[in-house]
């Protein structure tokens, strides 16, 4: 049975550093490249080396990009510049386009305020770039003759996306990071009820159900409101793009409407990088904001004002946005050394934390945080986690299985114990497969054999317009291969590797656009074709179509059968009584005749009648595809008239 291989590099029972590679259908595929946020040393990229011994590019069909935060991208210009893949990197406009501003922000805190020597440059940066194929919603792109990529909304960020990839027969879904509930800025996550062999998710909140948005965005504002008011300031640390929109437009409505006048600072640079592209990618964002936009742009905030170094110093209450969003570099890590001794002063986390930040460390509820200059800081603030992440909770996990109808589900973009519980009732209510493989580790999943045929519309049409005997109908088979012991076409290769079978078909269970409802009602129809195969696609074909197609000269064997019977009139009278008896037990429609010696039955069984002295002989005559409608006749003809 064939196998779909997974081996998570990274967020394998983890969460950040997304990398699995997947080996489907004969192809491997990278899906995500990202960096862990925990780490300075080797264990922050990936280790490719686990890959393949030799080239990546000879090893690789492509590799996939979800979206545009670290976690998934930020090891990708290390792989292809430094490591040396040079094959196609397929993601959205919106990721391709905001991925080098978030590479660049990376590179310059690494290299240029902490010193990072053997890191990647903003020229590599750039020739990454160039190698990026970008992929629309719903568009469906041929990586190769076998292998086809498929985008979905995924909610999440701007330009996040699910793709449903197909080797052949052999499908798998992978969503990124996804959002099943709509926000202010944002929708939610859509996919086709494509019914994968595996479903990849992440698992980020796995066994978290969120309690209303609206009852977590009053509980924000309240806590905000509660500390500026008691002369506090509060930091909300936050990535570049995605929940800072959210939470900007949040307190600037809020704001205005309760005529606040304490101040609301961002990141220097923040709203104009938002506004570039939110504007340039409008449709990626909600309904609401597509129908406002020409009036009056949302992130045009009216009380969030640009922040500048200097004012961690001023006095009074202040609320500030700033980045990276889980206080392990950069201006908020700033900060917050410098605010956290006050007891006034709050801390609020709206995301995950990955291990290893000194988010997830206060988060964990640590008083004392020691960096790397042998400094220390203590932690007075308020400390508190509000969930804005864009992720999709355990129930909205649950609500994409059963919508999506995978045969298995594999678990990435989590911690193991919160994995196992979710994997656990995945299995006992979709009573399917679920695996959860740590990194480093392979998980096998099997999936079934059935193969997906095309038919001609000829083909269907014919069978369709032709009548049915009223016989018993033959067990109905999606594809199976006749077994005659004599067939009229034999298997056939040609120089281009074509080979083509004889075949029986059911057209029943939905050939597109064709509504077989009326048909199975009636009859089963049993459809006679020819099966080719050619470059991992199968298609049925009439036979005429395919001696054609296969520049191949047909040949029919045809069997007859010698009935002697006994009546002393002309043939013309037998003839006439004949066709009466067989339009009786047939159908008048199967039945027709073509002179006064010769009915024709189904169009392709014929029937001759002979003078014999002293009775008649009936003639028989039938291709192995009528196997069936011949053997009928003859137990008709047999039982009337036979000796």
């Amino acid at each position: 049975m064939p196998e779909i291989k997974v081996t998570p590099l990274g967020a394998g029972q983890d969460v950040g550093r997304s990398c699995i590679l997947v080996t489907i259908g004969g192809k491997n595929i990278m899906l995500d490249c990202g960096m862990h946020m925990g780490y300075n040393d080797e264990r922050r990229f990936p280790d490719f080396s686990y890959i393949t011994e030799g080239p990546l590019t000879d090893y690789l069909d492509c590799i996939i990009i979800s979206h545009f935060h670290l976690d998934h991208c930020g090891a990708l210009p290390f792989m292809t510049e430094m490591v040396g893949y040079s094959g196609p990197i397929y993601m959205t406009h919106p990721t391709k386009a905001l991925c080098p501003v978030l590479l660049e922000d990376m590179r310059k805190v690494a290299v240029e305020r902490k010193g990072e020597t053997n890191f990647f440059t903003s020229s590599m940066i750039k020739d990454c770039m160039k190698k990026v194929i970008t992929v629309s919603l719903h568009e469906t792109v041929q990586v190769d003759k076998e292998l086809e990529i498929k985008a979905y909304y995924a909610g999440h960020v701007l330009g996040a996306a699910m793709f449903h990839i197909r080797v052949g027969a052999q499908s798998l879904v992978y969503t990124g990071d996804y959002n099943m509930t709509p926000d202010r800025h944002l929708g939610a996550a859509w996919i086709d009820k494509c019914r994968p062999d595996l479903l990849i998710s992440e698992s980020t909140y796995a066994t978290t159900i969120r309690d209303s948005k609206r009852c977590r965005e009053r509980d924000l504002l309240k806590k905000v409101h509660d500390c500026v008011e008691r002369g506090g300031k509060v930091l909300i640390p936050v990535f570049a793009l995605g929940r800072v929109q959210e939470l900007c437009i949040l307190l600037d409505t809020y704001w205005d409407r309760m005529n606040l006048k304490v101040p609301i600072y961002f990141t220097m640079g923040l709203a104009e990088t938002a506004n570039k592209y939110y504007r340039m990618f409008i449709t990626w964002t909600n309904q609401k904001i597509r129908r406002t936009f020409v009036h009056r742009n949302m992130f045009d905030f009216k009380h969030v004002k640009p922040f500048d170094k200097s004012y961690m110093e001023n006095p009074g209450p202040m609320v500030v946005f700033a980045t990276p969003g889980m206080l392990h570099a950069g201006l908020s890590l700033a900060i917050f050394k410098k605010w956290a001794h006050n007891s006034n002063n709050m801390v609020i986390m709206p995301g995950y934390c990955v291990q290893g930040t000194v988010g997830h460390k206060i988060l964990n509820g640590a008083k004392k945080i020691d960096f790397e200059n042998r400094t220390s800081v203590e932690v007075n603030l308020s400390v508190e986690y509000m969930s804005f992440s864009a992720h999709a909770d355990a129930k909205g996990i649950m609500q994409l299985i059963r919508h999506c109808e995978p045969h298995n589900v594999l678990l990435v973009h989590g911690e193991n114990v919160k994995m196992e519980f979710l994997k656990q009732k995945i299995m006992q209510e979709f009573n399917i497969n679920c695996y959860k493989p740590a990194n480093g580790e392979t998980a096998l999943i099997s999936v079934p054999t059935n193969m997906e045929a095309e038919v001609s519309l000829p083909l269907l049409k014919h069978t369709l317009a032709t009548p049915t005997p009223t016989m018993t109908p033959p067990n109905p088979a999606t594809i199976a291969p006749t077994t005659t012991t004599t067939t009229t076409t034999t298997s056939l290769t040609t120089p281009n590797t074509t080979m083509a079978r004889s075949l029986t078909t059911t057209p029943a269970g939905g050939h597109e656009g064709v509504d077989n409802t009326h048909t199975r009602v009636k009859k089963q129809k049993v459809l006679h074709g020819v099966l080719i195969m050619k470059n991992s696609s199968l298609r049925v074909v009439g036979v005429n179509e395919a001696w054609g197609e296969l520049g191949v000269s047909p040949h029919q064997l045809r069997f007859t059968e010698r009935i002697e019977v006994d009546h002393g009139g002309p043939v013309p009278t037998l003839t006439s009584a004949l066709h009466t008896v067989l339009a009786g037990k047939l159908g008048g429609a199967m039945v027709q005749a073509v002179n006064e010696y010769q009915l024709s039955v189904a169009d392709t069984v014929c029937v001759n009648i002979h003078e014999d002295d002293p009775g008649k002989t009936i003639l028989v005559s039938w291709t192995h595809q009528d196997e069936a409608l011949g053997g009928k006749l003859l137990d008709i003809i047999r039982t009337t008239y036979a000796k």
